[in-house]
């Protein structure tokens, strides 16, 4: 209990939500876990703080707010470098399943709908950074098809140049890049990168394979349909021809 104490400690909480009786239930409960934790109303405020300086290890972010929702909040969020790692969670009323496409799309790392219920929030935090842990201190930097992919600072070199991944695009790559020429299907990415107690849809898979070509170019991550996805250790063979 006490390194779990520990741990909690070094993380950062950002809760952004319009609902001050939320925001209030949630800082509550966090601190008293060992979190630190900062707040704010809605989208731009959240992206000041962030501009201010404040670094956060994991954003609990509402959807439908004011001024700038949730989901062109974490949108802009990913875009800046310096925050790629940080986990999103998105809380929110809603349940279409549009609405949790479009929280992945944007690079969501879980998805909880209201009303919280606060022990299974915490749990799932603590899951997520626990997680973390546990495959920082498994992972060695990886050489392969003419990409460098380390593990320790979620950064991948392409020839000469560096190309910034989210952290689920990043685990997906590198899973994917550990196991060369095996074809993954869809259920074993998403209990491997999201975890057995996180539920997503699977399309979100298909979503950040998707993304990781619009970055990577083509070539890299072949589909065999129906089946499911598999990196191809001869890319670099092919583009030397």
């Amino acid at each position: 209990m006490e390194g779990s104490k520990s741990l909690q400690k070094s993380h950062k909480v950002l809760i952004v939500d319009d609902e001050p009786d939320i925001i209030e239930l949630l800082e509550y409960n966090l601190v008293k876990e060992g979190y630190t934790v900062e707040s704010a109303g809605n989208g731009k405020e959240a992206i000041a703080k962030l501009a201010e300086g404040f670094r956060p290890d994991l954003l609990l972010l509402d959807i439908m707010m004011p001024q700038m929702d949730g989901i062109e909040t974490a949108r802009r969020i990913r875009q800046m470098p310096e925050l790629k790692n940080v986990y999103i969670l998105f809380l929110t009323a809603r349940s279409e399943e549009y609405s949790e496409v479009a929280a992945f799309e944007v690079g969501a790392d879980d998805y909880i709908s209201k009303p919280v219920k606060i022990r299974a929030l915490v749990s799932r935090i603590h899951a997520l950074f626990r997680r973390e842990t546990q495959k920082n201190d498994q992972k060695s930097e990886l050489h392969i098809s003419g990409l460098t992919i380390n593990p320790r600072n979620y950064s991948v070199g392409q020839g000469d140049k560096s190309v910034t991944l989210p952290k689920k695009e990043f685990e997906l790559l590198f899973y994917l890049a550990q196991n060369p020429d095996k074809v993954c299907g869809r259920d074993e990415l998403l209990q491997k990168i999201w975890g057995a107690d996180i539920y997503v849809l699977e399309r979100t898979v298909d979503v950040h394979i998707r993304k990781l070509r619009e970055k990577l170019g083509e070539g890299y991550i072949k589909t065999l349909k129906g089946v499911g996805y598999m990196f191809n250790s001869e890319k670099q063979e092919e583009k030397e021809k």
